[in-house]
């Protein structure tokens, strides 16, 4: 896999790309919400790090400020399912051992498969977060699985995660397309927010990792991950998993979206070519 996203960092042409940057920053208004993030559910695309980016201005187009190859924040977001060598590890016998033997679905789909580059120096931060804020179902089911491609340290930008916090963080708001156009987050109807300052919370553990070492994330953990500011990228491969089965509701509110051509794949049956 780590080959492989080498192969598709240095096939990147920037030529013709809107220069889509990726932030996950807390304010909305850095949130991603044009045309080519929003229809990339069933594509595999190249979102780029804020900081290699130089804007437009009125006399000049943006550009990059570094190789293409290193301008890279994520490629996704159907990487699991068209991309060969992704797919071959994405519906693999052990992925689907581990699913059935954690059993939080009757019916897991994939979505949203993709690597995170943390590239070297520019690499941004992750902030504090829940995955289930961002792909909601009702009730909500969403697990990360989080594999590390590179090795993944406290200086490279390793992942921290809160634990515990599964059991008391309320999935209270919602990642969705706003109704004139972009994204925005909404509130869950009937879920009081809570009221902890999670950043602030004692007890934040590190989790630096090898490479090859699968990571799940319950849908409701916070978790969080540094910037990059070391010479070595921190590359890893994600996709998550919703319950597909009767009675759980994953609506067309969500920024995400299956399409006719691809819905979101069965775990446990076929996978589209």
């Amino acid at each position: 896999m780590l080959a492989r996203t080498h192969e598709l960092l240095d096939g990147f042409d920037v030529a013709g790309h809107p220069m889509t940057v990726f932030s996950t920053g807390s304010d909305e208004d850095k949130h991603v919400g044009d045309e080519y993030f929003l229809n990339s559910g069933d594509k595999i695309r190249y979102f780029l790090e804020p900081g290699s980016v130089a804007r437009a201005t009125p006399t000049q187009a943006a550009q990059l400020t570094v190789p293409p190859a290193r301008s890279v924040n994520k490629i996704g977001h159907a990487l699991g399912v068209l991309d060969p060598v992704f797919r071959k590890h994405t519906f693999s016998d052990k992925v689907r051992g581990v699913a059935r033997a954690i059993g939080a679905h009757k019916d897991p789909r994939v979505l949203q498969s993709m690597v995170i580059c943390k590239q070297p120096r520019i690499g941004g931060e992750v902030p504090c977060h829940n995955d289930s804020t961002f792909l909601y179902t009702d009730p909500p089911s969403a697990v990360g699985a989080w594999i590390a491609l590179d090795e993944c340290t406290p200086e490279n930008g390793c992942l921290s995660f809160l634990p515990g916090s599964h059991k008391t963080a309320r999935v209270s708001s919602r990642f969705v397309r706003a109704q004139g156009g972009g994204t925005e987050f909404v509130p869950v109807p009937g879920v009081t927010p809570n009221e902890e300052d999670w950043d602030a919370l004692d007890g934040w553990r590190q989790a630096p990792c090898p490479p090859g070492t699968l990571v799940l994330i319950h849908g409701s953990v916070m978790h969080r991950s540094p910037p990059n500011p070391s010479d070595r990228t921190r590359m890893i491969y994600t996709f998550h998993m919703i319950e597909g089965a009767d009675g759980s509701v994953y609506d067309e509110k969500n920024w995400l979206q299956p399409t006719q051509e691809m819905p979101f794949q069965r775990l446990y049956g076929d996978v589209a070519a």
